[in-house]
């Protein structure tokens, strides 16, 4: 172990090492203050769908909570069940759909829902979900009736492009759209800002904030910083399995997209597109042993190659995520979002072990 208690090796042999995600949940406690103090007076509301969007629901939601959250939200019915197993008193908001028959289980839990439209179910607290311009689930602003319900606890839409700042005036648009319709529940708490908006619209803060990507440290504005200090909580690692000296004009990799053009040594990985590394990541960086490596050819499925100096022993520490080599960049280098990168990250245990620093 190094002084700070990181390994400073991964056995290759040891399966449950094959890949390491780290999630520090003081970084998560962080964040939620931070933000919540962007947002104040209004109450923040930790999104933890996507369990914790690849980061570990359950510990990161008590957190949350921990750091001042005042709910927590998920999308579907089974993870609020789960959640409500170790968070006995939380409140807890499903943000997506759910059916009849899904009812009794949360009632059961003490869960609250969002509805877009239909009958309100029985004995449910409900969020009336306006749709001001998302496209998707929600009420059009023109069909919601003037009749007030006891059972509507909240009243929410949901912002397209408030990460977008090249377009403004649609958030605008959506808000004013927005406060016409809540007017009409002056009882009900209003919300609709996710991240990008807690941080880019003051007057979109309400009564709550729902925050989802800025709570695990990761900008909601693609690749461009978040505009406020944030601490990502994942670091995500694995190890050099293998090393390998390729000969010119030798390939590695499917398709041969790499071909050593002088001696090259690789070192293989044992992660590769079934751990959720993306299969186009092919060029962008990895940290070895403190030196930024190439990763070379085409991911596969259980595997990618690394070029590395040539002392580089077999059990290095190779960061996929961390010191320095952020989810963002790598998720910019992969085509997509730092969402789907994290989302994707695998979760076997057979294959992924799972850490919680500072629980």
């Amino acid at each position: 172990m190094t002084p700070t208690g990181r390994p400073t090796r991964i056995s290759a042999t040891d399966v449950r090492a094959r890949s390491r995600v780290t999630v520090d949940l003081d970084a998560v406690r962080a964040n939620v203050r931070t933000l919540r103090e962007l947002a104040h007076p209004a109450e923040l509301w930790a999104v933890v769908k996507a369990d914790a969007y690849g980061h570990g629901a359950s510990p990161v939601a008590a957190a949350a909570v921990d750091a001042g959250a005042a709910a927590v939200c998920v999308a579907a019915t089974a993870e609020a069940v789960a959640l409500r197993e170790t968070l006995a008193d939380a409140r807890i908001v499903v943000l997506g759909p759910t059916a009849g028959r899904e009812h009794g289980q949360l009632r059961a839990v003490g869960a609250e829902v969002v509805v877009g439209g239909g009958e309100l179910p029985d004995d449910l607290p409900v969020h009336l979900k306006i749709d001001t311009g998302m496209g998707r689930a929600g009420i059009r602003p023109e069909d919601v009736s003037d009749q007030s319900s006891k059972r509507i606890v909240g009243v929410m839409t949901h912002l397209a492009v408030a990460d977008d700042t090249n377009d403004d005036a649609f958030t605008r648009q959506q808000l004013a759209s927005f406060e016409r319709v809540a007017a009409k529940f002056p009882d009900s708490t209003r919300h609709a800002a996710n991240t990008a908006a807690t941080i880019r619209f003051a007057a979109s803060h309400y009564d709550a904030v729902r925050c989802g990507i800025g709570i695990y440290g990761l900008s909601p504005f693609a690749d461009r910083p978040a505009g406020i200090e944030l601490r990502p909580a994942l670091r995500w690692e694995t190890c050099i399995a293998a090393l390998k000296t390729l000969r010119p004009g030798e390939s590695t990799g499917y398709g041969r997209r790499f071909t050593a053009d002088r001696s090259v040594r690789i070192g293989l990985v044992p992660v590769g597109y079934a751990d959720g590394l993306p299969r186009a990541l092919r060029g962008a960086d990895v940290i070895v042993d403190g030196q930024r490596c190439e990763i070379v050819g085409t991911p596969s499925m259980d595997s990618l190659a690394v070029r590395v100096p040539t002392d580089t022993a077999v059990g290095a520490v190779v960061t996929i995520v961390g010191d320095g080599v952020t989810a963002e960049q790598q998720a910019t280098a992969a085509g997509t979002l730092n969402y789907e990168f994290v989302c994707s990250i695998g979760r076997d245990p057979l294959r992924c072990e799972r850490i919680f620093d500072n629980a």
